[in-house]
């Protein structure tokens, strides 16, 4: 994650897709979109903006190669986190 930016600092639709990923573990951009009920459009700029800061990776489906599966990149999270306490 940069300095600059951390969780506290995307927009809610990002945060929001982070809760989704972190309750539920691991899914596709059609399951967030369920999940969410946020627009494709909305969940595919929050994904971008997670993996702006690493705290999102995205691995291939196995079950479908069309489509991508979302998780927490949890190294990235605590890095910004310790980042972030170190500022203060």
């Amino acid at each position: 994650m940069t300095d600059e930016e951390d969780l506290g600092d995307l927009p809610p639709s990002a945060k929001l897709v982070f809760k989704v990923l972190e309750y539920n573990g691991g899914q596709t951009q059609k399951e967030i979109v369920q999940e969410s009920m946020l627009s494709a459009r909305t969940v595919r700029y929050a994904l971008e903006r997670l993996q702006e800061i690493d705290a999102v990776t995205e691995d291939v489906y196995f079950a479908d190669a069309r489509q991508s599966i979302y998780e927490i990149n949890y190294d990235g999270v605590a890095e910004a986190e310790a980042d972030a306490q170190a500022v203060e």
